[in-house]
């Protein structure tokens, strides 16, 4: 026993006297023999059966046997062989009778054993398929590291006693080395695996665990995108376990679990007692719990690397401690400092790549929940009830996928810090107990007091953001209407009132900006202040409260180090939290919307062989459980193919019959059957956001011939001529660039297409024209269309129909009232015949004119036009494209479609319209921004902040980094005085100069923040006020070729980045900058020897930074574009999720689903990864800093006091996070910088003429007798383009009414616009009363001319506002102008008076009311020259007359021209004008055209006005 002891305690004597005390350490035999050796021995042992466990659970199947493996296992065996030979040779001694301690026996005994264990374990991995391991080479490393010491010491040992240990001890450590080398490299991939198959495969499957702790494989990818930039095809498949195919279908099996425990919860005996207490609560399925199940034990492994890490953060304090207390003392051997510096360096890096592996697994568990919970939102999406869908509206639920599902990612990533926060915590105020003692309270008081502080302000914050956003979206709102309507503002004139309005809005925005920006100053200083104010009140407190407690070096650097590390918990805690509580409010939405209850999908019994194809016996029907049933009694009987056709009211159960067939209802009682497959039609029609063929075929493979007989039957042919790309033109979403009977006939086509058995069709005729109707009726539904055969049912309302359909179906408030063929119907004389009586028989006039169904094509833009507030850009582009192509010529085709009552919207030469489209791909292609960001736009962004204030902001930065830097070395000096022994007679000095350094600090980081904010606000007025007044100059043809979206996009999202996320980005970048700066001043000022360092260091962090910015840049962009797809597709399938399960495809939507998500996942993750590429190599350097510090600082052991040393180090140990965020935010930086260019960019467009022109001015009362001549004149719309009117000459005379003719492109409309100087001559001139009006500013023309425009633009505002926005008039004024335009009635009714309110687009009048409103305008400005544009299309044929008499009254001495439409306006004008391909054709009074039988004639014979 007491030799055991020996054993144990005589290294441990032996060590203290042979290592630390001599110049030439080493440690002695028995404890080389066994804490050495044994340390490997004890972490193989240790690790092997969890690792073993895992190996059985993950097969990746197996690795063919490799000459590197065959080389591992022999070298493995030679071990353990040489270990045995030590042990036999020990036994040999012992019969030799020299006598070894026990230990000499145990040694090679456990080692030979581990040997043998490695072995098994070489061979163990390769049958499991692991191509690198993690644990063997730590174990190699270990056991090299562990063979260092006794290979020196045996070196040292001059004579050599023992030669057979000798020489198998060097055996041993050659064949260690050889493992520990072998084990670096990969073995090939197992047999079989995804590796050979995929092209480009992700290289993390394959990559070694060196290349997987220092994210090595990432490299290929950030050279990748530093060449180039990186596209969609460069991005690595994604790794199986991250796809949706295997996340989802893992939650949902969890989820499924809990839904059972929860219903088996309550046994039937348990409810009887529940419900005799009156409470019966159901347990809830707990949605955390799968969760944490699902991924729970992926999370656990990056909690396990982030304990590892808090521990190891610690160690760096308690090393510096070390190293100050060894530069005081003399006479220690210098290998001491320097094996502290290398341990420095080890611990740190460690730290490095242990944190960043925590990082990836936390991230990647975040990717996981998201992709996991998309795909489960998507798939519940598809089955839940009716009832379920009415609590959750399309908007809400897309939302949970978008929102909530981001906020579980965002918690994963610090999740950890609940536990971890508390525990550093704990940790650092036990370190810091044992270095200052009590008064550490201080300092966490100071601490604790900050938390409140930062959370009023954070609250105020959140205040000001609402704010914020109420008056971005105003401002928004406003510039989307004047883009909208930026034609008639420049028309009236009015575009300065329109201007004041978004700056006052934006005067506004700009207050609450500042606001934020005081709140955001104040809490900077909070944030840098803290450790500062901390140390202070910790320190202060500490040498007053005793007069023996003395502050040296290394009480107060590593306490420093201490509160530095105090500083991230402390911020992070609150954060989380909050964080938290969000993430429950979300898991409480999610878990709600995943318990609603499902379709049940056998309601209908589709396999049943009944006797006909569909049967309904006694059912009775629900669109809910709880509701009341909607239809009762239901007995139907639809034998094979035959058409049943189901009538009656609206709202009388027709529609709610054909979803109780789809098993849309809830099955209340009775039975249904349905023999095969169905297509559905719905009565709104859903239409994919994909081609137009790819709607029609919907899954089905493409077969010609079928299909174009699909098109024929569905008369959708015409409409393919007329659509810009025919069947593979992409349909917007919701169908939004197809007209409502386009749509429904699309619908009919897929119908068609499906080739099913049953056809269920639900009122598919009403959204179409009458005579397509008849077609459609007639080649697709009818006896002789193209189902016949099928059964089919049919909702309709058009009578005509019924003598040719089987059966009838007569419903009545949700009841079949009767049944069977129309003329047994009629004989019954009941509510069918009173249904025929009621709609009455205007439905029999079919117009049976075949060849006029491509007037459908037109049939429903008016009622797009009207019903869409602030018509979507794709619409009117679309209607654009129709009314030019058939428009074009008067023909009488179509002018029947004038007689519909169909918008025509004229647009000038067709070929216009199509130039168009190859600029907008133009357009498109340039705006992707790649590459880097020009110097040019920072120094254009550092202008708009203001030059002086620019070099102001730098230069506080840097007093401020001075004064911490002072302070900091004010502490140093202090400390040094525990040196001198000169501490009682100072301590109040040297604590005032301390407090007042560090609150300069403060107060200058304060006014830094601010002045920052304040440079960062003026910027963003200038860059914003720069860019409206020149949108507002713009050339009108700009508008013609830019979507407004676009234009939009730099008034939001890129004034949202310059006025938001810009200053942020720009004060962490200085912030972050300056520290980074200040800690190499500090290293260099305390050891010059380290600017040797700098200069490599920096190379490399300069060359990892390029790279990664380039890489990280193009991803992010990357993976913003693919992850709108995901949202669009689902609000897309929610809509038509009913469409979905009536034709089965539930399956192929739930994997495009799938595949959107799994896109959008294989950018997200290399983002993840070049973070975490980054980390470690910035780190790295980081680290090698402090390494540098170190050693410098021991080298120079003899000139520097303590204090510079702790200071140095202590600098050096806060910069490698200052370091990385450096790099983010250089990154961020270019990111955002682009939104100045890209304003820019719009600043900068070409501008129309001066508004006014003062030398230039004309009469306040021009133009005085209204004469107009053109003289010669000849205009384009663009450069490059054809003339539009070729030479005009002609002359007005005051007074006289003149209407112009001609075709559509005949040049009309670009009459008016030239007047208006809306279109600049190319030759020739227009004067007016001698006043040539290319030679005066535009607002001095614009204001004195009026027009009625042929689309009424009204503003939201007031009513009043909308006449006379200047307000230049009295209201009697405005009244009176009321009062003509007929408007007088309507708004003395109004409870507002004037003050109405008009709504965005004056969607809150009538049409016809609009276009009152313009003449009111005119009326208010009655100038000398009146120009009408007709406006036929929109008005009824009463106000128009209403129009054109006022005119005639009010405008008698005015001239005036009319564009016209309807020829009977115009015939009592005084002359008429008839162009014909921008050329003047005719120009005479009617009378005389009449008679000379020419164009004019023509036009009015076709109106019937001339015989």
């Amino acid at each position: 026993m007491i030799c055991h002891l020996v054993l144990f305690f005589c290294p441990f004597l032996q060590v203290a006297n042979q290592t630390l005390h001599t110049d030439q350490p080493d440690l002695p035999v028995c404890f080389q023999l066994t804490v050495l050796s044994w340390l490997p021995c004890i972490y193989l042992w240790a690790v092997s059966p969890i690792y073993l466990f895992y190996l059985k659970k993950n097969n990746r199947g197996y690795i063919m046997m490799s000459m590197k493996n065959r080389f591992k296992t022999v070298f493995g065996f030679l071990l353990w062989v040489v270990c045995w030979a030590d042990l036999f040779y020990t036994f040999h001694e012992t019969q030799q009778g020299i006598s070894q301690p026990p230990i000499f026996f145990i040694t090679p005994l456990v080692l030979g054993m581990t040997m043998l264990l490695a072995t098994f374990l070489i061979q163990f991995e390769r049958l499991r398929g692991v191509q690198s391991s993690g644990v063997l080479f730590i174990f190699w490393f270990l056991s090299v590291l562990c063979a260092i010491v006794p290979f020196r010491s045996k070196i040292l040992q001059a004579s050599i006693t023992d030669k057979l240990r000798f020489t198998t001890f060097y055996f041993y450590f050659g064949l260690v080395v050889l493992e520990l080398i072998l084990c670096c490299f990969n073995e090939k991939p197992p047999l079989f695996s995804s590796v050979d198959t995929d092209p480009n495969v992700c290289p993390e499957s394959t990559a070694g665990f060196l290349s997987t702790m220092t994210f090595w494989w990432f490299t290929s990818m950030a050279v990748k995108g530093y060449k180039l930039p990186l596209e969609a095809k460069d991005l690595w498949s994604l790794n199986l376990r991250d796809s949706s195919k295997v996340l989802v279908p893992k939650l949902l099996i969890e989820w499924e679990k809990e839904q059972a425990k929860a219903k088996s919860g309550t046994s039937p005996e348990e409810a009887e007692v529940l419900l005799s207490t009156r409470k019966v609560v159901p347990r809830q399925p707990s949605f955390l719990c799968s969760l944490i199940k699902a991924f729970g034990p992926y999370f656990l492994i990056g909690s396990a690397y982030k304990l590892l890490q808090d521990i190891i953060t610690f160690v760096n304090p308690q090393l510096l401690r070390m190293l100050i207390s060894f530069t005081k003392q003399k006479g220690v051997p210098d290998w001491w400092g320097y094996s502290l510096a290398f341990l420095m360096f080890f611990t740190a890096f460690l730290q490095t790549l242990i944190l960043h592996q925590h990082f990836q697994y936390c991230f990647v568990t975040g990717m996981h929940v998201r992709t996991a919970l998309i795909g489960a939102i998507y798939r519940k999406s598809l089955v839940i009830t009716n009832a379920a869908k009415r609590s959750s509206t399309v908007g809400e639920v897309v939302n949970l996928m978008s929102v909530d599902a981001q906020r579980f990612m965002d918690l994963t990533t610090f999740l950890n810090m609940l536990w971890s926060a508390p525990l550093q915590i704990m940790l650092a105020l036990y370190f810091l107990w044992q270095n200052l003692g009590p008064s550490v309270l201080a300092g966490v008081a100071v601490m604790i007091l900050l938390i409140p502080f930062n959370a009023v302000i954070a609250v105020k914050n959140r205040a000001y953001q609402v704010e914020q956003m109420q008056h971005k979206d105003s401002r928004i709102k406003l510039m989307n209407e004047i883009l909208n309507g930026i034609k008639v503002l420049k028309l009236y004139a009015w575009e300065n009132s329109f201007k004041e309005k978004v700056l006052a809005i934006r005067q506004k925005e700009l207050n609450v900006l500042k606001k934020a920006a005081y709140l955001g100053a104040l809490s900077t200083m909070a944030w840098t202040s803290a450790p500062f104010l901390v140390a202070l009140t910790t320190f202060a407190v500490y040498v007053t409260v005793d007069e023996n407690n003395i502050l040296d070096a290394e009480k107060a650097f590593v306490s420093l180090s201490l509160f530095n590390i105090l500083r991230f918990p402390l911020n992070m805690l609150p954060q989380v939290i909050s964080s938290l509580v969000q993430t429950s409010v979300s898991l409480k939405r999610i878990q709600s919307f995943l318990s609603h209850d499902e379709l049940d999908p056998n309601s209908v019994d589709r396999k049943n062989t009944a006797s006909g194809k569909i049967t309904v016996v006694d059912g009775k029907f629900a669109w809910a459980k709880e509701d009341s049933p909607v239809l009762h009694d239901i007995n139907v009987l639809v034998p094979h193919g035959s058409l049943l056709a189901v009538v009656g009211h609206v709202g009388c159960g027709k529609s709610s019959l054909i979803s109780a067939l789809l098993g849309e209802m809830e099955k209340l009682e009775g039975d249904i059957s349905i023999r095969g497959s169905v297509a559905y039609v719905p009565q709104q029609a859903w239409i994919q956001n994909a081609t137009l063929r790819d709607n029609i075929l919907f899954g089905k493979p493409y077969n010609e011939q079928k299909y174009r007989c699909v098109l024929e039957a569905c008369a959708l042919t015409p409409d393919l001529e007329v659509l810009p790309g025919g069947d593979m033109t992409e349909i917007g979403e919701k169908g939004i660039n197809l007209s409502g009977g386009q749509r429904q006939r699309v619908s009919l086509a897929r119908a068609l297409y499906s080739d099913a058995d049953v056809y269920l069709l639900d009122d598919p005729l009403s959204a179409v024209d009458s005579h397509v109707s008849k077609h459609i009726f007639d080649n697709l539904i009818g006896p002789e269309g193209a189902l016949k055969g099928k059964t089919r049912i049919l909702v309709t309302h058009g009578i005509s129909y019924l003598p040719q359909v089987d059966n009838i179906v007569v419903m009545v408030d949700g009841r079949v009232s009767e049944m069977g063929s129309y003329q047994e119907l009629l004989k019954q004389n009941g509510a069918f015949a009173e249904f025929l009586r009621n709609y009455a028989l205007e439905d029999f006039e079919i117009i049976d004119d075949e060849d006029l169904f491509p007037e459908d094509t037109l049939s429903n833009h008016m009622d797009m036009v009207q019903s869409e507030p602030g018509i979507n850009e794709a619409k009117r582009n679309f209607i654009r494209q129709i009314s030019i192509i058939s428009a074009d010529g008067e023909t009488p085709k179509s002018r029947s479609v004038r007689r519909h009552g169909c918008s025509q919207k004229k647009h000038p030469e067709p070929q216009e319209k199509k130039q168009q489209h190859g600029m907008e791909k133009l357009i498109q292609a340039e705006t992707a921004e790649t590459g880097r960001v020009k110097l040019k736009v920072y120094l254009e962004y550092a202008k708009a902040v203001g030059v002086l204030l620019s070099v102001l902001i730098c230069i506080l930065y840097g007093c401020q980094s001075a004064a911490a830097i002072g302070g900091n070395i004010w502490l140093s000096e202090w400390t040094n005085d525990a040196l001198l022994n000169r501490t009682e007679d100072n301590v109040n000095m040297r604590v005032g100069v301390y407090a007042a350094l560090g609150i300069t600090q403060g107060v200058l980081v304060m006014i830094c923040s601010f002045t920052l904010a304040m440079g960062n606000i003026g910027a963003a007025r200038k860059l914003h006020h720069n860019l409206l007044v020149n949108k507002l100059h713009t050339l009108q043809s700009f508008f013609d070729t830019t979507p407004i979206g676009r234009i939009i996009n730099r008034f939001s999202k890129d004034i949202y980045l310059i006025d938001e996320t810009l200053p942020s980005t720009v004060l962490m970048f200085l912030v972050t900058f300056f520290v980074s700066l200040s800690t190499i001043i500090v290293i260099i000022s305390s050891t010059p020897i380290f600017a040797v360092v700098i200069a490599p260091l920096a190379f490399v962090y300069i060359f990892v930074q390029r790279f990664y910015v380039a890489t990280s840049r193009q991803l992010k962009r990357l993976e913003s574009v693919s992850r709108s797809p995901i949202y669009s597709h689902f609000s897309e399938t929610i809509t038509g999720s009913s469409v979905i399960r009536a034709f089965g495809r539930h399956s192929a939507f739930v994997f495009m689903s799938d595949m959107k998500v799994d896109e959008n996942q294989k950018s997200y993750y290399p983002g993840i990864v070049s973070n975490r590429w980054l980390g470690v190599r910035i780190e790295f350097i980081g680290n090698c800093i402090v390494l540098f510090a170190a050693l410098f600082a021991v080298t120079g052991k003899n000139d520097l006091n303590p204090g510079l040393v702790g200071l140095s180090v202590s600098y050096a140990l806060q910069v490698t996070m200052s370091l990385n965020w450096m790099v983010r935010m250089t990154s961020d930086l270019e990111n955002n910088i682009v939104a100045v260019e890209r304003v820019k960019e719009y600043s900068e467009t070409k501008t129309e003429a001066p508004w006014e022109i003062e030398d230039k001015k004309p009469h306040a009362d021009w133009p005085t007798q209204g004469n107009v001549e053109f003289h010669n004149y000849s205009v384009r719309y663009r450069e490059g383009l054809d003339l539009v009117l070729k030479n005009l000459t002609l002359s007005v005379k005051g007074g006289e009414k003149v209407g112009i003719v001609g075709r559509t492109g005949a040049g009309k409309s670009s009459m008016t616009l030239c007047l208006f100087r809306l279109l600049e001559a190319a030759e020739g001139e227009i004067s007016i009363d001698d006043v040539k009006i290319s030679e005066i500013g535009l607002h001095d023309l614009r204001s004195k001319l009026t027009i009625i425009p042929q689309e009424p633009v009204l503003f939201s505002g007031t009513l009043r506002a909308n006449l006379d926005p200047f307000e230049k008039y009295s209201d009697d004024e405005v009244w009176k102008a009321l009062e003509h335009s007929h408007l007088h009635k309507f708004v003395s009714n109004q409870p507002a008076k004037l003050e109405m309110e008009c709504t965005e687009g004056g969607e809150n009048l009538s049409v016809g009311q609009r276009q009152l409103v313009c003449l009111a305008r005119a009326l208010l400005r009655k100038t000398r020259i009146l120009i009408l544009d007709e406006a036929t299309a929109a008005v009824d044929l009463e106000t128009d007359d209403l129009i054109q008499s006022t005119i005639r009254t009010q405008f008698e001495d005015c001239t005036v021209f009319t564009i016209a439409h309807r020829l009977n306006t115009i015939m009592d004008y005084t002359r008429v004008l008839v162009l014909d391909k921008g050329q003047i054709a005719e120009f005479d009074t009617p009378s005389n055209l009449i008679s000379q039988r020419g164009i004019f004639y023509g036009m009015a014979k076709d109106a019937g006005l001339a015989s």
